[in-house]
């Protein structure tokens, strides 16, 4: 089960957060932006010190997953440097086709309205209902 998603900007904002279980504590905003900016932070540090880096001349080698003892974080970075987490239960081992899937929807939904402006907060009824959708398939 989907948790949270959550969607971080290139500069490490927090422009989308959602809970999808009532049974879990929710995240104040503070603590959501919090967890927004140490994420980002900490997905930098892991990209700059991974050695495959080096010898492969990959971009994108942060942080993909994140592992707890009752949850687990899942990360997909686009090329633009936008991050898309999911927390989700410990039976969810690979979530990158989902989370690949809610970068679509934010293409159609966000990206795509004229009304929308770079690296502000996502606010569009029809990207939360697709996104609801998905969630729950999952």
């Amino acid at each position: 089960m989907i948790h949270s998603v959550f969607i971080i900007n290139r500069s490490g904002g927090l422009i989308y957060n959602k809970n999808y279980n009532t049974h879990i504590a929710q995240l104040s905003s503070n603590e959501a932006l919090i967890f927004a900016g140490t994420f980002h932070g900490i997905h930098a540090l892991a990209s700059r010190i991974a050695p495959t880096a080096k010898a492969t001349g990959t971009k994108d080698t942060g942080i993909q997953t994140i592992d707890t003892k009752n949850f687990r974080l899942h990360c997909f970075q686009t090329p633009t440097g936008i991050k898309f987490i999911a927390a989700t239960d410990l039976l969810h081992t690979r979530l990158a086709e989902a989370l690949t899937r809610i970068y679509e929807l934010y293409c159609d939904y966000a990206l795509k309205s004229p009304f929308y402006n770079l690296e502000m907060p996502v606010r569009s009824d029809m990207f939360d209902a697709k996104l609801l959708q998905l969630v729950q398939q999952h």
